[in-house]
């Protein structure tokens, strides 16, 4: 059965990019375009096996949704990556804060992606 892990960018484009490398490596992916339409989509899903989050988004930003996911029962173990523009040391304090396990900044390489999945998703 494929890992299932879950996208939040309000970027449909950089969205597609992160979901043709996560499937190309076999994940199951799921996208939502912002913090509260993540939330809603969790609240659908039985088990996330991870999260990609960006940091700036419309409607409730990645700080504020990894926040919630962490108060979520099912979701809370899910190991969350920042993948984002931002590359300020303080913005990054604020996302280990929220639970993020790791920080990409955007423009990224796909292997750079595929490798901190692969050493966050619980086997």
């Amino acid at each position: 059965m494929a890992k299932i892990i879950l996208i939040v960018d309000d970027s449909s484009s950089m969205r597609t990019v992160v979901r043709i490398a996560l499937e190309r490596e076999g994940y199951q992916v799921i996208e939502a375009g912002d913090g509260r339409e993540a939330l809603l989509l969790l609240e659908r899903t039985p088990k996330v096996h991870l999260i990609v989050s960006d940091v700036n988004m419309p409607n409730m930003n990645g700080f504020e949704f990894v926040t919630q996911v962490k108060l979520h029962a099912r979701h809370k173990f899910a190991p969350v990556i920042m993948l984002t523009t931002e590359v300020d040391d303080a913005k990054k304090q604020q996302g280990r804060t929220a639970g993020a396990k790791a920080w990409i900044v955007k423009p990224f390489k796909p292997p750079q992606l595929l490798d901190a999945v692969s050493k966050l998703i619980l086997p």
